[in-house]
Order: structure tokens, then sequence, then C-alpha cells
């Protein structure tokens, strides 16, 4: 197989018929680890809405098991797009999402804004550091891909068309974005996680790194000081090198989702049952009883 044998053969499949596996081969065989990265761009963003820094800063996931609550997340949103939403594994694992959701008295806007970054993010990281751009193609079926989890989410008034999508984000971002404790505490949690992966003496580059990669609006949302300009820089020539580089390379020879590799927080291996946020895992396993 040849380095663009899979955008080829993309790109003959329809973009709204197909996306399901459009958003497979995007995700798990072109580009996992930028995809990965890029979502985690897209929860940091949705940091700077308060409303949903309060909320998360009232349950205290991030603070108090914030490698568990990343985790789980990140799987529970992988197996989605590994499977596919109508698939066994994908359908469980929308519903736990559902159930989980339902404790807590969140906007139906709030939602319909956190699954515009999960669509936005990717094609905004792959434009800036990927190996290549997403073509219009791929871009299209990815919003069909996230439209429908929606609809599988019961999020309501989810724009018809791309382009929409994109214009409901930027207006919400310019409408709710502001500085707030919780957003500042939350965006905190997740560095300070992020940090944590590396060596000790490697943090204080690694918090600078972050800094970097966020945009003025997200620093100021944050209230955290901007990485000087050399430092972004650097980690934007040092991102788009990489992604120069892996032209050059043969492409995979076996798929990249996350649910393949073991997890910090699950290091033998996890079963759908085991996500979620372990006090409503546990009030459930009580009610059973």
């Amino acid at each position: 197989m040849r380095r663009y044998d899979i955008a080829r053969h993309i790109a003959r499949l329809d973009p709204e018929r197909d996306h399901v596996e459009i958003v497979h081969y995007l995700v798990g065989w072109e580009f996992p680890w930028d995809w990965v990265r890029a979502l985690e761009m897209a929860l940091y963003r949705t940091f700077c809405n308060p409303r949903t820094s309060r909320l998360l800063d009232h349950t205290r996931e991030f603070h108090d098991r914030p490698q568990r609550r990343y985790d789980d997340t990140a799987l529970l949103m992988a197996e989605i797009m590994e499977w596919g939403y109508d698939s066994d594994r994908g359908r469980e694992a929308l519903r736990r999402t559902n159930r989980f959701h339902r404790h807590y008295d969140i906007a139906n806007e709030d939602f319909l804004y956190v699954l515009t970054t999960f669509h936005l993010e990717p094609i905004r990281w792959m434009d800036r550091y990927g190996w290549r751009r997403l073509t219009a193609h791929e871009k299209r079926a990815s919003y069909h891909f996230w439209r429908e989890v929606g609809r599988r989410m019961n999020i309501r008034d989810i724009p018809p068309t791309p382009e929409a999508f994109e214009r409901w984000s930027v207006a919400f971002e310019r409408t709710h974005f502001a500085f707030d404790e919780a957003n500042r505490r939350i965006a905190t949690s997740t560095r300070e996680l992020f940090a944590g992966w590396f060596p000790r003496p490697l943090r204080p580059l690694v918090r600078v790194g972050i800094h970097a990669l966020l945009d003025d609006t997200m620093l100021a949302s944050f209230g955290f000081r901007a990485a000087p300009r050399p430092v972004r820089s650097l980690v934007a020539g040092a991102l788009r090198m990489r992604g120069w580089a892996l032209r050059f390379f043969p492409p995979r020879r076996r798929k990249g989702f996350i649910t393949g590799t073991p997890q910090r927080s699950w290091p033998d291996g996890y079963e759908l049952t085991d996500l979620g946020p372990p006090p409503l895992l546990h009030a459930r396993e009580g009610a059973a009883r």
C-alpha cells in the first residue's frame, strides 16, 4: 500500500452515505496521533464556556480523578469513531454517555457547542499540523458523522449544513466565551494532567508548550499567560516539521485507535461497563442491590 492509497479510497466514497467508514479511516489510519491531540484541543476549548467549567468544577472529576475522566471520555468517543454509532459497541458507548449526562442540568446549546468542537478542531489541527489537510469531501463526512451522533444524544437544532455548523460555533464563542475562575481551575487541572505524563524536569517546558498551542481567546478565558513568541514559533514549527516528515513514511499497517493500546487508567484493558464517573457507577450498583 502506498502513502495516499487510503486518501484515494476515501475520495471514492460518498461523504453522506459512507461517513462512518470515512471517519474510521481518518481517525484510525490516516491521523491517529493527530486526532487525539485535536480532541484534546477541543476539550480545552469547551472550558472557555463558564457554564461548562462551573459544572465540571462542581463535580470535581477533573480535580480528583483527572486521568480517569480523560481516559474514559477519550475511550467512549474512540469506540464510537472506531466501530460506528450504530454498532453494538458504539450504541453502548452512546447509551452510557447519555445516561451520565442525564444526571446534570446541561443546556442544549452547550451540548451542541461541544459537538461542533469534535468536528471543527480536527479540521483546524490538520490544516496547521497534519501530514496532509482534510479534503472538502472528508470535512463533509465528518459533519454528517457528528450530526448523527448528536441526534442520538438528543441534541436539538443541529445546523443543517457544515457551513452553518461552523458559523453557529463561532457565534456561540463570541457570545459565551469569557474569563471565569472555574475556567482557570479546570484548564489548570487539565494542563497539570498533561504535564504529569512527562518526567518532572520537563514539566515546566510542557506547561509553556501547552500555552503555545492555545489561541488568544482561550488564553484570555483561562487567565493564562501567553507563551513567549519564540516558544510559539518553535512548537508550531516542530509540529509542522513532523507533519511534513510523515508524508514520506509508509502508511500504517495496523489501525491506531486508542482502544487497542493500554491506557493509564486501564493498563490491563477495560470493558465498556467500566467507563464513567465512579460516583455514578457506584450509585447505579447500589440501586441495583
